[in-house]
C-alpha cells in the first residue's frame, strides 16, 4: 500500500512531533519501569498488572508508527494557493443533501483542537471533491452506500486564528 502524504499546520506538525519525542524516550522509559515492577509481583500468568502493561506498551508502540509515519509524509506549515480547487489544507463551504456545511480537506490527527470538522483527502467526501471548484456539483458515496450530492459554495485555504 502506498504511503499518502497529509496536510498539517507547522503548529500541528509540532505538536505532533513532540508526542512522539515524549513517546519514544518517557513514554517507553515509563512503560518499561511498569513491566519490570508488575514482573517483580510474581506469576506472569496470573499477573493481570503485567498483561495491562505489556498491552498498553503494544498500543504506545503501534501510536509511535502511526506518528512517525504520518510525520515522515507530512506537508507542512503553508497553506495551499488560493486558486478555488480543492486539496489537502482548504477550508470547503457546500450543500451537502441541501444542508450546509464548512469543513477542512486535511488530517483529523492534526486537528484535534479545531473548532471546524476535518475530513481527510482519502475519505469517500474528499476524494470526491478533490481538484473541484465552487460551482461545481458532484456525487460521492458515503461508507453506508448512499450516495450523496455536493454543491460547492466556496473554497478557501485554511489559516489558523
Amino acid at each position: 500500500m502506498a504511503e499518502t502524504s497529509t496536510w498539517l499546520t507547522q503548529d500541528a506538525y509540532d505538536r505532533l512531533s513532540a508526542e512522539l519525542e515524549y513517546l519514544r524516550t518517557e513514554g517507553r522509559a515509563d512503560l518499561a519501569d511498569k513491566i519490570d515492577s508488575a514482573r517483580q509481583e510474581g506469576d506472569l500468568k496470573e499477573n493481570g498488572g503485567y498483561h495491562a502493561a505489556r498491552e498498553e506498551q503494544a498500543k504506545q508502540e503501534a501510536r509511535i508508527t502511526q506518528l512517525a509515519t504520518l510525520l515522515r509524509n507530512a506537508k507542512i506549515g503553508a497553506a495551499p494557493p488560493d486558486d478555488g480547487i480543492i486539496e489537502p489544507g482548504m477550508v470547503v463551504k457546500a450543500l451537502i443533501s441541501g444542508i450546509k456545511k464548512t469543513f477542512l480537506i486535511g488530517s483529523r490527527e492534526g486537528a484535534p483542537d479545531l473548532e471546524i470538522e476535518v475530513f481527510s483527502e482519502n475519505s469517500p467526501l474528499g476524494s470526491a471533491l478533490s481538484g473541484h471548484k465552487p460551482g461545481d456539483t458532484v456525487t460521492y458515496t458515503a461508507p453506508n452506500k448512499k450516495s450523496y450530492a455536493v454543491e460547492i459554495i466556496s473554497v478557501k485555504p485554511f489559516r489558523e486564528s
